[in-house]
């Protein structure tokens, strides 16, 4: 995700490729999707950006490819879980992202 931004960016549409196959393939499976912020700006906006990055996945993976929205949930955590150092640019870059869990 670009910063301050909940617009999926192209290059991550092959790894939303795979996940909905996955789905495809186990019909059964249910997720999670989480996102996550960098550390600028002020928690609660963060804490905002991070839900709808999740909910932007969740629709591209309904609408795209035909996944039963009710199987997936989605949240936030805004900057809360860092991968890694916010204090660099490409820290911050690897923490805007979305993960996902098995329910």
């Amino acid at each position: 995700f670009d910063v301050n931004s909940a617009t999926i960016r192209p290059e991550s549409n092959a790894v939303l490729k795979e996940i909905a196959a996955v789905l495809q393939q186990f019909p059964d499976t249910k997720i999670k999707i989480t996102g996550h912020t960098d550390s600028d700006g002020s928690d609660g906006p963060n804490l905002e950006l991070s839900k709808r990055r999740a909910a932007a996945v969740k629709q591209i993976l309904a609408t795209n490819f035909s996944i039963d929205i009710s199987r997936m949930g989605s949240d936030g955590k805004g900057e809360s879980l860092p991968v890694a150092d916010n204090k660099t640019k490409e820290g911050k870059v690897q923490n805007r992202r979305v993960e996902f869990t098995k329910l």
